[in-house]
């Protein structure tokens, strides 16, 4: 069998196959609440038979949101059509996941396909944004403020009461962003974070947002998967390293986290990034090469032979896919019969093996 097919046991979940829906936001929601568009989008994964999806950056307050279409679960109202989601997932043998995140500094901008820029706190749909430090995104951004102990303090616990509410809608997997240039990887890099408490300036106090979110998710978790997503360089010259990066997976792998998910970059606007396929693997693979915990590869995997090969050189354990699904949602079904793989399929699909 294939290793891309073949299961993968955590403490209390089967992963069916190494094929996990990555993130993708849909900037679809209303006031942070999922709509029919989201259980259509995420359902036709599970249909297509990969292992687990992960539910696109939810945000943990408001003003954690990258758009006002995001969604959100800040509020117990958020939870009923989740769940929703959710059991149908379940209901196609696939593991739901959400990815809980506050966009920081990156925050209050106008949908992708509009136009991408930060709303201005003045503005309709424009809120003001925080972060670690009161350094903006872009240089025509509002800057956002930098939060105070007793407002990191709030974010923690907001994370934890999103845990909560994921738990109860019925997520199996629980993943923290601390990619991409949201928050938690505002306080990880050094171009963005120049606080001089105990939340900025060494590896250690810049990494400690995390772990105090992490030190307070833990005891609600019962027999959910924590993961974390994080890039592993921000592609600038003075930012968070791969050095770092392996250091922090040795330490999550201490404090109960399975699987690190890991991208790259999304840090800062002037980061210089050389894209093409499995441009990030190398970055996986040094974090598995350094740590036995689970690690997934993501960026530019588009078929069945090239997962596989990540996988045959013990470059990772996990194969994130995102715009190849968009293309193709049936991808594990695909990427079986390229390489000569027999799986089930819905039985209401089996016609179409014929």
């Amino acid at each position: 069998m294939s290793l891309l097919f073949s299961s993968l046991r955590l403490k209390n979940h089967t992963l069916k196959n190494r094929i996990i829906v990555s993130p993708m936001c849909q900037y679809s929601a209303t006031d942070g609440f999922a709509t029919d568009w989201h259980l259509v989008h995420l359902g036709q994964f599970a249909t297509g038979q990969v292992a687990a999806i992960i539910q696109e950056a939810t945000a943990v307050v408001p003003e954690g949101r990258i758009t006002y279409g995001d969604l959100g679960i800040w509020s117990d109202e958020h939870i009923e059509k989740l769940q929703q989601i959710t059991k149908f997932i379940k209901a196609q043998n696939c593991i739901p996941g959400i990815q809980l995140a506050h966009a920081g500094r990156k925050a209050s901008c106008e949908k992708p396909w509009i136009t991408r820029d930060q709303i201005a706190p003045n503005q309709h749909n424009g809120w003001q944004t925080v972060a670690p430090s009161t350094i903006p995104f872009n240089d025509n951004d509002h800057p956002p403020l930098a939060l105070t102990k007793e407002e990191i303090k709030q974010t923690i616990d907001a994370f934890k009461q999103a845990t909560v509410r994921s738990i109860q809608a019925g997520y199996e997997i629980i993943e923290l962003h601390g990619a991409h240039g949201y928050l938690i990887h505002q306080f990880f890099s050094p171009l963005i974070n120049n606080r001089t408490d105990e939340y900025g300036g060494s590896f250690a106090n810049r990494i400690r947002f995390l772990l105090e979110i992490i030190e307070a998710v833990q005891p609600v978790l019962t027999t959910q998967s924590l993961w974390v997503r994080i890039s592993a360089t921000d592609w600038a010259e003075g930012g968070w390293t791969l050095e770092e990066s392996v250091a922090l997976a040795q330490i999550l792998q201490e404090k109960g986290v399975e699987v690190i998910d890991v991208s790259t970059g999304g840090g800062v606007r002037h980061q210089k990034i050389t894209t093409g396929p499995n441009y990030q693997v190398p970055y996986a693979a040094q974090i598995k090469a350094n740590t036995t915990l689970p690690v997934g590869a993501v960026g530019e995997i588009k078929t069945g032979p090239q997962a596989e090969a990540i996988l045959q050189q013990n470059e990772a354990d996990l194969i994130f896919i995102a715009r190849e699904l968009l293309r193709d949602p049936h991808f594990a079904m695909t990427a079986a019969q390229q390489l000569g793989e027999e799986i089930p399929w819905a039985p209401q699909y089996e016609r179409g093996k014929e």
